[in-house]
């Protein structure tokens, strides 16, 4: 998500703003698969699905599922670095400042996780962020090795328990009535919605645990990215990226068809958590690729047009996040148009295609006139301890834009 005080006084960070806007679209696609389907949000596949549907989920399965959420993760760890700089330059603590903002995170996921999208990402980001604050010293080299070890033995017993998993008939019986009662609960009134999510609160926190090794390694990436000025104008050469995303597509493609071939099938069951392992072990390959692919295009002399299409969503990422779960659970939900498991995969892919280009202009729009996004203010209050700036009209400042 965005950060209040990311580098304030600082030059904002093009490739930060854009690989922040691209990334809201994988998070979208994945996230309103979950908030419209049944079936998406138990981790079962729809026995009545059409041919289209099917090919929608095994798309976004492979191709967004467990990406999307590692690169907001490394963005997360780089934009720490910039807060630190920031903080350092004010003579300000940066302890004070990024305890407010985890403070802050946390009562935001949990408003999230309540009334919108039991999938929220805050609470973790807010909790898992203090590991940036104590390990802020650690010299990039072993930030990497850090992230290498969390995710390399969390990847490898995944894929270990998954191989093992393979030798039995694992298929559990299809949950119609959790199901049935989703769906009720979802399509009654605001008050059954509010029950649902607060009932499913217990197996938020338990997801959050499981992310946590992908957050940290993230996050120590981005940590070590951060030191070394890598997202600055002339950090990454483009041969490197271009080896990089070669290498990316290389490893992350056939690990993504592979999970999304147990996950959704023609794999059986029994291949799923084989297939979940393998999956978590290339997810960072291809995340990788993504976001080398999209510095070449910014790097481009199409870099100017691409810039403007995404970055500012990606100074809005806070705002846009939260507005994503509330425009598709006011379309899912008795909070507007109850249509939770009304609708097929494809068109639920093609309804955040829809709200993510919504986004996209709607930020320009928005930026012509405000220096931050109704939540990036309201954080950033938080941060700087009731100090956010002004929220209106942006003025010419004397130093470059401090970023949201």
């Amino acid at each position: 998500m965005n950060d209040p005080g990311e580098a304030a006084g600082l030059r904002r960070l093009p490739a930060v703003d854009a690989l922040r806007g691209f990334a809201l679209l994988g998070i979208l696609v994945v996230n309103s698969a979950q908030m419209m389907s049944p079936w998406e949000a138990e981790g079962f596949r729809d026995p009545g699905a059409a041919p289209v549907d099917h090919l929608a989920v095994w798309l976004v399965t492979a191709l967004a599922s467990s990406k999307f959420y590692l690169l907001f993760s490394f963005l997360f760890g780089y934009s720490f670095t910039l807060q630190a700089v920031s903080a350092e330059r004010d003579g300000a603590s940066i302890t004070a400042r990024f305890l407010r903002r985890s403070l802050g995170l946390v009562l935001l996921g949990l408003a999230h996780a309540v009334l919108l999208y039991t999938g929220d990402i805050l609470l973790t980001y807010g909790l898992l962020g203090l590991v940036l604050l104590w390990a802020r010293r650690t010299a990039p080299a072993t930030a990497v090795k850090a992230a290498a070890w969390i995710y390399g033995v969390f990847g490898a017993l995944l894929v270990a328990l998954g191989a093992l998993t393979t030798a039995v008939d694992a298929r559990e019986p299809v949950p119609h009535g959790v199901i049935a009662e989703a769906v009720a609960a979802y399509r009654g009134t605001a008050g059954t919605v509010v029950r649902e999510n607060l009932d499913r609160l217990p197996l938020t926190l338990v997801a959050a645990l499981l992310m946590a090794p992908g957050v940290l390694a993230a996050f120590f990436l981005g940590l070590a990215a951060g030191k070394r000025r890598l997202l600055a104008p002339g950090g990454v050469g483009r041969a490197r990226l271009r080896r990089t995303a070669t290498a990316g597509l290389a490893v992350g493609v056939p690990g993504a068809a592979f999970f999304a071939c147990a996950a959704q099938g023609p794999l059986d069951d029994r291949w799923h958590l084989l297939g979940v392992g393998v999956g978590t072990l290339t997810a960072p390959a291809l995340s990788a690729a993504y976001a080398c692919l999209l510095l070449l295009l910014l790097d481009s002399p199409r870099g100017d047009r691409v810039r403007r299409l995404f970055a500012p969503a990606g100074r809005l990422a806070l705002t846009n996040y939260l507005g994503q779960s509330l425009v598709v659970m006011c379309v899912a939900t008795a909070y507007g148009l109850s249509l939770y498991g009304r609708l097929g995969a494809a068109a639920v892919l093609l309804l955040a295609l829809a709200v993510y280009a919504l986004q996209l202009a709607l930020s320009t729009a928005w930026l012509r006139r405000f220096r931050h996004g109704p939540a990036e203010w309201l954080l950033r209050a938080l941060t700087l301890a009731g100090r956010p700036g002004r929220p209106g009209r942006p003025r010419a400042p004397r130093t470059p834009e401090p970023a949201s």
